[in-house]
């Protein structure tokens, strides 16, 4: 069973954590399968997408038993470039390291019993791309939920601006979709110039920074170039590079 799926129609994309039996906790196979779900969307023809969870909750966070290696890789517009706007669909917990997800994506659609908590100072664990909840609401409401670690629940989260509309329970994949047809119905180009300049107006974090660097880094090292050069340089002879 995978634990991510991917389903599109009407160029809208459906993208479902799937490890209800562990509160769609995030492990490595998660976070694998979030990103290939982000190539698939830059790459292919879906023009939004809506992110969800299955089962009653969003996601309890990071899976604490098999923490994932590397969860920036998996990250929308940090461990992926992508121009396509993505509406996080809340229900339940949306814990730790899923809010990350919530931050990083356009819009967000609650349902009435979604709760949001960010437990770093009780689990003494931090990546550097929580503190970007600054940039996204109030400083005061986002410090609060830093320092103090406690849950927000949908409505307030709407009304401190984390949360675009609160709908019965059940609903919210439904109404995150119906966003994302509209959005898909508009002009192509200018959704997605809409979504870079909205993203380069946007104050980052150090990490969010950072990351997008290392992807290019890696890309690199694991390039056909790189390992053609290693050839090269062993077979002493000069390098046929091909830019791949």
């Amino acid at each position: 069973m995978s634990a991510v799926l991917y389903e599109s129609k009407d160029r809208v994309a459906t993208i479902t954590l799937n490890r209800p039996e562990k509160r769609n906790a995030i492990d490595q196979a998660v976070c694998e399968g979030l990103r290939a779900a982000w190539q698939r969307l830059a790459a292919g023809e879906d023009r939004a997408a809506v992110l969800c969870g299955a089962g009653e909750s969003f996601s309890a966070g990071a899976d604490l038993r098999e923490p994932p290696k590397a969860l920036w890789k998996s990250l929308p517009g940090i461990g992926v470039a992508l121009d396509k706007p993505v509406i996080f669909a809340a229900s339940g917990w949306c814990a730790g390291a899923s809010m990350l997800y919530l931050m990083l994506c356009d819009l967000c659609v609650a349902a009435e019993d979604a709760r949001f908590i960010l437990p770093e100072v009780n689990v003494g664990a931090f990546g550097g791309v929580a503190s970007g909840l600054v940039s996204r609401i109030p400083h005061k409401i986002a410090m609060e939920m830093l320092l103090l670690g406690e849950a927000v629940g949908a409505e307030r989260a709407f009304q401190v601006g984390l949360v675009n509309r609160v709908v019965p329970r059940g609903r919210h994949a439904e109404v995150a979709r119906e966003m994302a047809l509209r959005i898909a119905a508009g002009a192509p180009l200018v959704v997605a110039g809409i979504k870079r300049v909205a993203e380069q107006t946007l104050a980052r974090t150090p990490a969010e920074r950072f990351y997008p660097e290392m992807v290019r880094l890696l890309e690199i090292d694991e390039s056909e170039d790189r390992k053609e050069g290693a050839r090269a340089f062993a077979e002493k002879r000069p390098p046929r590079f091909s830019g791949r």
